[in-house]
């Protein structure tokens, strides 16, 4: 298997057009980073009782496209709620609305990740999962240590720990 050639830069103009939509990205990004593994464990409990785990026996003996299929069905199935919230904000609901539009968010986000750690070793017998799936990680990880490196994310590290640090000294005992 060859190598590709290596990219050209992208132009000024370009990075320029593009920085504004690869920060909100990166904001995505880490909004799922921060929420997958704590609402994954949630979840995972939730799959402890006794209906969920032959359920979650099931889901993980799926055939790889079956396993892609299943991924499909958050999606599929908050979408609904989401158009709902969608007509509460229009109808001058917008807090509702938007409270909904969250959850949703947050309930399809744990259910996702509960899905793909059962799914992820079918999904990666297929070639072309497992290549998107690497370049995607890849791509990811390159993207938060960009933003990792940023001046707002390192103060805002150093204002978190100062906040915790007052936090801590004003309800010791």
């Amino acid at each position: 298997m060859t190598t590709p050639p290596p990219r050209r830069p992208r132009p000024v103009w370009l990075r320029a057009l593009l920085w504004p939509f690869q920060w909100l990205l990166a904001l995505l990004i880490l909004f799922e980073e921060w929420g997958w593994e704590p609402l994954r464990r949630v979840f995972a409990r939730l799959a402890r009782w006794p209906g969920f785990r032959q359920i979650d026996a099931l889901i993980r003996r799926l055939p790889p496209y079956a396993a892609l299929a299943m991924l499909a069905l958050p999606a599929a199935a908050l979408l609904p709620i989401k158009l709902g919230a969608l007509w509460l904000i229009h109808q001058g609901h917008a807090a509702l609305g938007l409270a909904l539009i969250v959850a949703a968010k947050l309930v399809g986000t744990a259910f996702v990740a509960h899905l793909f750690s059962l799914t992820q070793p079918a999904l990666m017998q297929l070639p072309w999962f497992a290549r998107l799936y690497g370049r995607w990680t890849g791509w990811k990880e390159q993207l938060l240590a960009q933003v990792r490196a940023s001046w707002p994310w390192r103060a805002g590290r150093v204002l978190k720990r100062q906040l915790r640090q007052r936090w801590t000294r004003w309800t010791r005992p």
